[in-house]
């Protein structure tokens, strides 16, 4: 049963109160001697019972990892295993103030400087820094680095190369960093279209920016050859590391040729996203690179653990150490696995995404008829000349209880749906989604109306998302 709920304003009543603090022993001051005007906030005035209710009631209706499947592809939203919450509020870790001296911080410097070692590893890099606070920050500390690089060379380079499924933030990453982005495009069976490629490589070119597998879901069939054109003109290769998932164990960056890479350790290694964050993006270099990292790093010199800089740093790049505890919880859940259940993570996930591919591809187009890795990419074509597009599926998903995979990316596929399953889920809940996602396509086929307009049956339904974005309300108007 679902019961309408008042604003947090409409609750209460003038003079409740949750807390009445002690008299204050110090000084009243009056706000008529303050030299300037006063604005306060209107408030909610409840008690702590209405205010605990009201607040537990509207997170029941929110979709989240922990209660609902969340397949948003290319976000690899995992579960976030309890265990890494706890290692993360232990006290010597939780309590810690950054502004302790190195003799006080050795626990937390040894747990960093383990992780720098088991992400040089798993990413085949020479060293690490941990302090990008998310993907797209590391995107654009590495390219600083490649940009101090080059000027240390004393060769002015001003292009990347970013392929037409990338990432939006690699683009505006590049431009962050001072550089000129060149598209490049994709061929038919999604892979970077080497020909176009070659058009484009010159010695202006600073750095080719690749997610590898791709936002298509594939492999890149042709890295090898890639690599080699890049280097060959004297570029470098950069390694966005959002779709790592798919890869531990079985191949590693630098083995195919990459110079820098960055990882999410909020997708891959199983932290908090977003509202629950906050990121972390570990930038890793490999060769000459290594000297332009952010200072400072983490050296181990006769059993303790000190700072140090490297020779060319760009400097900080994030306040302090970064965001300490994300790098705590990844910790936890490397250890946790250790190197064969990492290798496992990845071979779950690809297997759980071409169980699903198995059965919608016939349901819907499939973008690129070739074997998935950790997601895939489904087309809404079909459905669209019925006058259901992807956005339609998505929200009707809503009523089944699931929420949706991520539309309308990437850009170079029409009515684009990309999904994202992950290895946590069960074969009971891929089959459920399955049935949800098959059940839509043929309402879609037959009666659309039953998918048009949905969702229908949670306490909000279909907004006007462009007349919210274009006339949206910024004030509260106190009821009279």
């Amino acid at each position: 049963m679902t019961f309408a709920e008042p604003l947090i304003f409409e609750v209460g009543a003038p003079g409740r109160r949750c807390v009445q603090p002690p008299p204050d022993e110090t000084a009243e001051i009056s706000l008529d001697d303050l030299a300037v005007e006063p604005t306060l906030p209107v408030l909610p005035e409840v008690s702590e019972l209405d205010l605990l209710r009201h607040f537990t009631r509207l997170s029941h209706r929110n979709f989240s990892i922990e209660t609902h499947f969340y397949p948003l592809g290319s976000c690899t939203m995992k579960y976030n295993p309890k265990i890494n919450e706890r290692t993360a509020r232990m006290s010597g870790f939780a309590h810690l103030h950054p502004y302790q001296s190195e003799a006080d911080l050795q626990g937390a410097l040894e747990l960093m400087y383990e992780l720098e070692r088991a992400l040089c590893a798993i990413a085949g890099m020479d060293r690490f820094t941990l302090q990008p606070a998310a993907g797209a920050h590391g995107e654009m500390t590495a390219l600083l680095m490649a940009r101090a690089y080059f000027d240390h060379k004393g060769e002015r380079r001003t292009k990347i190369l970013i392929p037409d499924s990338a990432h939006g933030t690699n683009p505006s990453s590049a431009r962050l960093a001072g550089f000129k982005v060149v598209q490049v495009k994709s061929d038919a069976r999604g892979n970077v279209d080497l020909e176009a490629l070659k058009t484009h490589i010159d010695n202006e070119v600073a750095c080719l920016m690749l997610t590898n597998p791709s936002t298509l879901g594939v492999f890149e069939e042709n890295i090898v050859e890639i690599q080699r054109l890049i280097h060959e003109a004297g570029g470098l290769l950069y390694y966005d590391g959002a779709n790592l998932n798919a890869t531990m164990g079985y191949a590693r960056p630098g083995d195919m040729g990459f110079d820098l890479v960055h990882i999410n350790l909020h997708k891959t290694f199983s932290t908090p996203h977003g509202g629950g964050g906050p990121g972390a993006g570990p930038v890793g270099a490999r060769g000459e690179l290594v000297d332009f990292l952010p200072s400072p790093l983490i050296e181990k010199n006769d059993g303790a653990f000190r700072f140090a800089d490297a020779k060319h740093s760009i400097g900080r790049v994030r306040s302090f150490f970064g965001n300490f505890l994300i790098l705590v919880r990844a910790y936890t859940y490397m250890r946790a696995h250790g190197p064969e259940g990492l290798k496992s993570v990845s071979e779950h996930a690809v297997l759980n995404a071409n169980y699903l591919l198995s059965r919608l591809k016939e349901a819907y187009t499939l973008a690129y008829d070739r074997r998935a890795m950790h997601e895939f990419v489904l087309t809404a074509k079909r459905q669209k000349e019925k006058g259901v597009r992807a956005l339609d599926i998505a929200k009707k998903l809503l009523d089944y209880g699931f929420h949706a995979p991520t539309v309308y990316f990437p850009l170079i596929v029409e009515e684009a749906i990309m999904v994202e399953p992950t290895e946590t889920e069960s074969r009971q809940t891929l089959d459920a989604f399955a049935e949800a996602m098959l059940a839509i396509a043929r309402d879609a086929e037959s009666d659309p109306q039953q998918v048009l307009g949905a969702p229908r049956g949670l306490p909000v339904t279909r907004l006007d998302e462009v007349g919210a974005a274009r006339n949206p309300v910024l004030r509260w108007e106190t009821p009279s």
